[in-house]
């Protein structure tokens, strides 16, 4: 028999049962797609969230000023530990796994107000990485200079929310904004982004002017000196350097300020690169957890086109035994068999990868929420599923095909259907 023949007999046997084969298809299919699904939700959503921390900043971490748990140097535990212009040298210098190491000031009681409107808005000064760092895009404009900060030039950079309450329905750019009635020049206005987390409030809600500027205009308050300020944002060279700029952080600031540097709570650190690593492997057991679940469906599935081919065995014992008994081999009974379980999972895969990406597709098309980059699929997860398939196929098919293949004609001829 060849081999147009043999499929052509076997499509018509399928059809002629078809309630089974199409439960049997239903199984494999909804595995393919519950693996396919599952595992796009899950990069969904670690992609999206991966997207959100990106806002906040790349790789970064916020070093906060604390008070003492552990007595150094002889001093007592629980003093107050304020950061000051002095260390941001230092620092840099000592801290060779880190990237930048830039200081922030921060004022919330500064008096904002253009000749269109007045605000309540946060003013934060910072040098002109600042912008790098806390993924500022430029909208309008550019941000603070080098040169800005050199000649503390009284210059502002908004963001969208502050640019469209101080100057409504106009262009900021060039125009004068008054911060404690110091006028201020608009050189820039932040594009649009969305924020899932910060340590002082959202960026579109802020005035950003350079550092020098800032501790000029609006020093440090009490019990801070017009020389400390808040925090320190620091970033490693890589990833895989953010534990031993960390450590050197601490260490650094540990010796200009006689603390120990294993006291965290002189210290403190918010460190997103951290919390993206905990995050991520959240997500991940997630995926993989629901991909395990898809697993088991298929392998569910594989089982039940055995059990269909096993059934299809015992249905065509007497037609198997006639065409033995004309000479037929057992090869070519163990191909029919073994070629009616694999068309049937291949058929049944397909469809079900179709329609896993079908819906991946159509999903992605409406809103997404905040935080979610919609249905993700990934090759990995079609490979997968593909290699996964193929292994059911092949194991449901062989033990069937050899039952059919090794059937006595005699008996066979003998076996009465239901008997």
């Amino acid at each position: 028999m060849v081999l147009r023949d043999l499929i052509g007999d076997v499509l018509r046997t399928l059809w002629s049962h078809k309630l089974r084969t199409f439960l049997t298809m239903f199984g494999i299919a909804w595995g393919i797609v519950s693996i396919v699904l599952m595992v796009a939700a899950g990069e969904g959503l670690r992609k999206g969230q991966e997207d959100q921390a990106k806002n906040l900043g790349k790789d970064i971490m916020i070093v906060f000023h604390g008070r003492t748990s552990l007595q150094a140097g002889g001093q007592r535990a629980g003093r107050a530990i304020h950061w000051e212009d002095a260390d941001v040298p230092f620092v840099q210098a000592q801290s060779s796994d880190c990237e930048y190491a830039i200081p922030e000031l921060e004022q919330d009681s500064v008096r904002t107000h253009s000749a269109y409107n007045n605000a309540a808005l946060l003013v934060t000064g910072s040098y002109p990485q600042f912008g790098e760092i806390r993924s500022l895009g430029v909208g309008e404009g550019r941000f603070y200079n080098w040169d800005d900060q050199r000649e503390a030039r009284r210059v502002a950079f908004l963001g969208t929310d502050a640019a469209k309450q101080l100057f409504p329905g106009r262009n900021p750019v060039g125009q004068n904004l008054y911060l404690n009635e110091i006028p201020y020049v608009v050189v820039g206005v932040m594009a649009q982004k969305k924020q899932d987390s910060s340590y002082d409030g959202w960026d579109v809600n802020k005035i950003f002017v350079p550092f020098a500027a800032m501790h000029r205009d609006f020093p440090d308050k009490p019990p801070g000196t017009p020389s400390t300020f808040d925090q320190l944002l620091v970033t490693p060279k890589s990833v895989e350097q953010h534990e031993a700029c960390k450590r050197e952080i601490r260490r650094a600031l540990g010796h200009m300020h006689n603390f120990d540097p294993l006291d965290k709570e002189a210290c403190p650190i918010w460190d997103t690169v951290q919390e993206a690593k905990a995050f991520r492997q959240m997500t991940d057991g997630m995926k993989y957890f629901l991909g395990a679940v898809g697993i088991v469906t298929l392998f569910l599935g594989g089982l039940g086109v055995m059990n269909v081919m096993l059934v299809a065995v015992r249905e065509r014992t007497r037609e198997i035994g006639v065409r033995k008994a004309l000479g037929a081999p057992a090869d070519t009974i163990l191909h029919q068999f073994f070629i009616e379980a694999v068309l049937i999972a291949v058929i049944s895969g397909g469809i079900g990868l179709g329609i896993a990406y079908g819906i991946c597709s159509l999903v992605n098309l409406l809103p997404m929420p905040d935080f979610f980059a919609g249905l993700l699929p990934t090759w990995t997860s079609g490979l997968v599923a593909t290699g996964l398939l193929g292994t059911i196929a092949v194991l449901s098919a062989l033990y069937p095909a050899r039952r059919a293949a090794s059937i006595d004609p005699i008996e066979a001829l003998r076996y009465e259907a239901g008997g």
